[in-house]
């Protein structure tokens, strides 16, 4: 058995080397192996000799702390019944208490549980039967591998849901306003016949009430059905909240009903009748979840779109021919044939053709980037230009680009925001709270006031409705599935809740130079030749002579050479010096490219030269590395090599600090480097001469500064430094991006993207914050309106019909606004 701990207390390679011979050492642990970078160890042991627990007791012995480390399934399993907050705050609580669940997340908004259990504890049939239990429904496991089917399966539910509840809602209304016409139309004039007037035929108007309102409760018969059992089970929701209110009001109408069929102060009774509040309140609340949904089901837009973007069919060339393939049927090594204004079926690399694609579906970048023979293209992209291309395809299914994009936005659309946690806590009191509040307030009225007792019930039936633990519980996760669709739409990945949280915390910013402030493609800047030498040719011989070099600057020489058009000269001997430069025969010439040193070690004259001299300085405190090149023993010029600063670096650290973000650069340059690089890009501190390695120590020496710190970098080489900070920021070069890397992945090389992120975390933010602010002012302000305490001091109550009205109103309200952030845009 293989046992794996996350180790605490390893300050260096001698408590690795140490754990590692202790634990080795143990009886019946057969191998140990201790990583000191990722704090972990790896033991291999008998497990009827020795336990997991035994091997953490040891290693506490040795004086360090030690977790065994589990590695869970991870799953996403669709819930249905869960009417509001009060349960999905349940579940989640229910869930997390479970031994073997590791970790679980339910989302109200998404009608999901995403759950990472250990299956040695816990089987998959185990906890289903846990939600069974809790009284919702477990449906068909969403796994990786299948999101579009799940996402249509989900959506064609929704869409028969919708239509079920529309279906619902309008036959309640058919019976609901004859109801209100009957009930309140003799009080504005309007004529009743005689049967079923209450001046003279008081059984009649109680007959045809109860007539009209039994269908009604029956359209609504799902609040029943779960609101009862909830409470049964010693966990009320909101729909136990309506069912309690409106059967109170039912019973007592039935009551008057047969005490008015008995003749006992039946004109009186008539006029004490609540049928109509209970068929109203049940249309009204009906026709506020309906509305709700409707508008749920609008926050998955962005999903939408991006499923829409890969075609059904490719074009496949076999043999010659055109033939049109369904898209499953496409596999990797296939070619297919992107004619202009197609869109691409799957990943792959261009090995015929030349055209230009729109890669704004996933990138955000709206201009269309130019392909050629070599160029990868994501499928979902589409060919606008006006060649065609022929693609071989490397990835299809889950696995191209546009697959792990919709993904991960779904993954970040099921978490949950650390600001939640206080609506989640209250969620899970809150319905108990309104019952005995509301229980509280009809008993203080009924026996400490003149109040009648039908004051008592309405106040009771008041506060029932009134209450909405569903605006609560959709405050936040509505808008993080909003704000992270729209986050894909425009090139920036947000991988969950906390990260789109953290992103508006951010007050460091630690930089990587390379590929990220700059181009990353090292370019021939400047050129410098000495009397009697032409420019061109010296290229064409320093480009000749660079080609068979491996160095980094070497292919900034030869792409400069090659721009020339001009055939470049033959290369007849080569030889590298590492750390130096290069000798070679070429086109005839003795020639020698590199620094200073290896010039001066080659005898080379010219050197001295003022000019020369004054052009090196200048190269190197504009950041540039001069190539010295000599021809013949003598020197015959000198080419500036710079990585240059991307063109919107400037603008986007102006805006960074306008922000309040104090910006770090790391980079292995060295300091004159650096600085030239910094002073371009208004960055406010450089540390300079930093090894890749060592980049994670700088992040966490920010973070021990107090300070919440987001690091960017290429998303590969920079990964410790990205897990250390608080919010990892990968850059991407249009599908090149390391996806799986970072909090948050911007899809192109665009550094704005950075200011994207952060306007849109902070727009989400302030989104859940209204959210909030609205759910429980509805709560805080409606609860004691209904409870009466505004009648104490000479005020109105409030009627059970506007309480369900307001009731209603409240989770409209907050899911409208967070469809707002469908319209976000960058600042500019």
């Amino acid at each position: 058995m293989n046992s794996t701990f996350e180790i605490k207390g390893m300050t260096c390679s001698a408590c690795s080397a140490r754990l590692e011979r202790v634990i080795g050492n143990i009886e019946g642990v057969s191998n140990a192996t201790v990583n000191l970078a990722a704090e972990l160890l790896s033991a291999e042991h008998d497990p009827d000799e020795i336990s997991p627990a035994d091997i953490i007791a040891a290693v506490e012995m040795a004086g360090f702390e030690a977790i065994e480390k589990i590695e869970g399934s991870e799953l996403t399993i669709p819930v249905s019944g869960m009417a509001c907050s009060a349960c999905s705050a349940r579940l989640d609580r229910l869930l997390n208490n479970t031994s073997g669940i590791i970790n679980a997340q339910v989302s109200l908004a998404a009608e999901t549980a995403t759950l990472k259990f250990n299956p040695a504890e816990i089987s998959l049939r185990r906890i289903r039967q846990i939600i069974a239990d809790a009284g919702f429904e477990s449906g068909q496991i969403q796994s990786a591998h299948n999101a579009k089917d799940n996402f249509e399966k989900r959506k064609a539910e929704s869409k028969a849901r919708l239509s079920e509840m529309k279906t619902r809602l309008i036959s309640a209304l058919l019976f609901t306003v004859p109801l209100l016409t009957i009930t309140m139309g003799h009080m504005v004039g309007m004529p009743l016949p005689e049967a079923v007037n209450p001046q003279t035929s008081p059984l009649g108007f109680a007959l045809i009430q109860l007539f009209l309102t039994v269908p009604v409760l029956w359209f609504g018969r799902n609040f029943y059905q779960q609101g009862f059992p909830n409470l049964l089970r010693g966990a009320p929701n909101m729909d136990s909240l309506i069912a309690v209110g409106t059967s109170a009001a039912v019973i007592y109408s039935l009551w008057n009903t047969i005490e008015i069929g008995l003749g006992i102060d039946a004109h009186l009774r008539a006029m004490d009748l609540y049928y109509e509040s209970a068929a109203t309140i049940i249309t009204l609340i009906q026709l506020g979840k309906f509305q709700e949904t409707r508008a749920r089901s609008r926050t998955s837009d962005a999903i939408e779109k991006l499923m829409d973007l890969t075609p059904a069919q490719a074009i496949l060339l076999e043999n010659g021919e055109q033939i049109p393939t369904p898209l499953e049927e496409i596999g990797p090594g296939d070619i297919i044939l992107i004619r202009p204004g197609d869109r691409v079926a799957a990943d792959g690399r261009v090995i015929e053709g030349h055209s230009e694609i729109d890669e704004s579906m996933l990138t955000g970048e709206s201009m269309p980037v130019a392909k050629s023979t070599g160029s990868d293209v994501a499928g979902g992209t589409v060919n606008a230009g006006g060649g065609a291309l022929n693609v071989q395809v490397t990835n299809v299914g889950e696995n191209t680009v546009l697959s792990r994009i919709i993904r991960l936005v779904q993954e970040a659309q099921g978490s949950k925001a650390p600001i939640s946690s206080l609506a989640d806590t209250v969620s899970f009191y809150f319905v108990p709270t309104v019952m005995a509040i509301g229980i509280a307030a009809a008993l203080g009225w009924f026996f400490f006031s003149d109040e009648p007792f039908t004051f008592a019930l309405r106040i009771f039936i008041s506060v029932m409705v009134i209450a909405c633990p569903c605006a609560m519980g959709l405050a936040t996760p509505t808008a993080i599935m909003v704000g992270t669709g729209r986050g894909a739409q425009l090139g920036v990945l947000v991988k969950s809740g906390e990260a789109l949280e953290t992103a508006g915390k951010i007050e460091t910013m630690v930089f990587d130079k390379t590929g990220t402030l700059t181009y990353g493609r090292p370019e021939v800047a400047d050129t410098f030749t000495m009397e009697n030498e032409d420019p061109s040719e010296l290229l064409l011989l320093a480009g000749s002579a660079e080609k068979q070099s491996e160095h980094p600057l070497a292919k900034a020489v030869v792409q400069a050479a090659e721009k020339i058009g001009s055939p470049l000269p033959e290369t007849t001997s080569f030889q590298a010096v590492s750390g130096l430069g290069i000798s070679t025969e070429t086109g005839g010439n003795a020639m020698l490219l590199g620094n200073r040193k290896f010039l001066e070690q080659g005898f080379t004259g010219g050197l001295d030269n003022p000019a020369a001299q004054e052009i090196a300085r200048r190269y190197a405190e504009a950041g540039q590395s001069p190539l010295y090149i000599a021809k013949n023993g003598k020197l015959a010029g000198i080419l500036a090599i710079a990585d240059r600063i991307k063109d919107e670096t400037p603008q986007t650290i102006s805006k960074l600090h306008k922000l309040g973000i104090h910006t770090v650069m790391l980079t292995g340059d060295n300091e004159r480097v650096a600085r030239s690089i910094a002073d371009k890009a208004g960055i406010d501190k450089v540390i300079a001469q930093v090894m890749p390695d060592s980049k994670a120590e700088v992040v966490n020496r920010e973070k021990e500064n107090g300070r919440k710190v987001a690091m960017i970098g290429d998303g590969i080489n920079d990964a410790p430094a990205l897990a250390s900070a608080d919010l990892g920021i990968a850059m991407g070069t249009g599908i090149d991006v390391a996806i799986e890397s970072g909090d948050v992945v911007l899809m192109k090389g665009d550094l704005s993207g950075v200011l994207t992120a952060l306007s849109l975390s902070r727009a989400t933010v302030r989104n859940i914050k209204q959210n909030l602010f609205w759910a429980f002012a509805f709560n805080i302000l409606g609860i004691p309106v209904a409870a009466g305490v505004l009648h104490v001091f000479g005020g109105p109550t409030l009627s059970p019909m506007f309480a369900a009205a307001a009731m209603s109103l409240s989770s409209v309200t907050v899911v409208s606004n967070a469809l707002r952030l469908k319209f976000f845009k960058p600042e500019d």
